[in-house]
């Protein structure tokens, strides 16, 4: 099994590891899932949309689970004995403040927030007997800034930049590393399924959304490709992100730098 004084290639860098990724049906969750699988990777893909996460498992030679991460009890019969876990899953709702059903707010927290929570709660200690883990929040630049009529979503990725720097902080000594990845805006069916909503809370038409609302604050005016952020998530799990815990890779193109 590779240490991490070592440096193989990217095709077995992960060769011997066992990585969780949820959200994996589609979108990024799918794109990481099969980046960990070409670096060596076993990889386990949760995902509520049954069909989906089988098709994804198949092309990798996964195993797929279909589990409701907001069902607790659901997340305690999962066996968590991994030695890399992503925390992907999520959802978006977009609504003002005075207009937000208290039930969606909760729902999105208990996703996005308190499902990583619990996830991580049940892997650090296998992680920390081998003396290596990997924990990977795909957050986003709504964790670092905010946008109007996301205050569900915003302060769930705010709460993930905060959990995952108290990881890093009780893992240092263990040989277990917690980051977070943060996109701008990806090509995903979440975001995809944003613009007759955004359309609708700002009164313009759905194909004005993408350049004047999502990608306003965004100079390279474009969207990033979910390859990207799996490219992220496994610099993270291989051997050239050792040093770096509690950090966040921000992949924003240039948003947070205006």
């Amino acid at each position: 099994m590779a240490t991490d004084t070592d440096h193989p290639s990217s095709e077995s860098a992960l060769h011997g590891r066992r990585a969780l990724v949820t959200g994996a049906a589609s979108g990024i969750g799918a794109a990481v899932a099969t980046r960990l699988a070409e670096s060596g990777a076993e990889v386990h893909l949760l995902d509520r949309d049954e069909e989906g996460v089988a098709k994804v498992a198949a092309r990798v030679h996964g195993t797929p689970h279909v589990v409701d991460l907001t069902d607790e009890a659901a997340i305690e019969r999962l066996d968590l004995d991994v030695d890399i876990l992503v925390n992907n899953a999520g959802i978006q709702h977009v609504a003002p403040i005075e207009d937000l059903d208290p039930d969606q707010f909760r729902l999105i927290h208990a996703l996005m927030l308190h499902a990583p929570f619990l996830l991580a709660r049940h892997a650090l200690p296998g992680m920390y007997g081998r003396g290596w883990g990997r924990l990977v929040h795909v957050s986003s630049i709504h964790g670092h800034r905010a946008s109007a009529y996301k205050s569900a979503y915003v302060s769930a990725k705010h709460g993930l930049e905060g959990l995952s720097k108290v990881i890093a902080l009780e893992a240092a000594d263990k040989g277990v590393t917690s980051n977070t990845v943060c996109p701008g805006y990806v090509r995903t069916p979440l975001v995809e399924g944003q613009l007759a909503d955004q359309a609708r809370t700002h009164g313009i038409a759905e194909d004005e959304v993408l350049e004047t609302v999502l990608l306003a604050r965004t100079p390279l005016k474009r969207l990033v490709e979910p390859e990207e952020v799996a490219d992220a998530v496994a610099f993270l799990c291989g051997p050239a992100a050792t040093s770096m815990t509690g950090s966040s890779l921000v992949l924003d193109g240039g948003w947070s730098a205006a």
